[in-house]
């Protein structure tokens, strides 16, 4: 697997499962019939912000990550982020590796630290994940995000020093 900056090319591979995960309603906060052209915009970042995008060996998009500082002026050295595995390659160490990927290019960035504002509480996976690279929950915000299938559920602030 081959992690890389993402191009405008990477478009149409990153939506065609990006707009699943979000329609699904139970792991992502964007609305959940958000239109082609929003999402492009929210994902594909410009600096400081950054795209990337994990490939197999025949330059098949498995998923995706995008870092952006996560607040601006004085908050701006705390980074945050954002994760997407194409659905068909679950299970097969994609979101690890975007993850290790991201953490290490947020510490060369300068950040010091990565906050996620929005984990799902029942996205168990994801929690765990984040959990094992050191990730420590901040704060559960009761009720904060409605599951598609599980109603009101909390969102987790996690924070992690670089």
């Amino acid at each position: 697997m081959l992690i890389r900056e993402a191009t405008q090319a990477d478009w149409p591979a990153i939506w065609s499962f990006l707009r699943t995960i979000v329609a699904a309603g139970d792991t992502f906060t964007w609305d959940r019939d958000i239109s082609e052209e929003r999402a492009r915009a929210m994902w594909l970042k410009e600096a400081p912000g950054r795209t990337v995008v994990a490939v197999d060996e025949d330059g098949t998009v498995l998923g995706s990550a995008e870092t952006h500082p996560n607040q601006g002026g004085p908050g701006a050295h705390v980074a945050n982020a954002g994760f997407m595995v194409d659905p068909r390659f679950t299970g097969r160490g994609v979101a690890r590796a975007l993850a290790a990927h991201v953490l290490d290019r947020a510490r060369a960035d300068g950040y010091r630290a990565m906050q996620f504002n929005a984990v799902v509480e029942t996205n168990s996976r994801a929690v765990a994940l984040w959990q094992s690279l050191g990730f420590e929950v901040l704060a559960t915000v009761p009720e904060a995000f409605l599951h598609s299938e599980k109603g009101y559920v909390g969102l987790l602030v996690m924070y992690r020093k670089l």
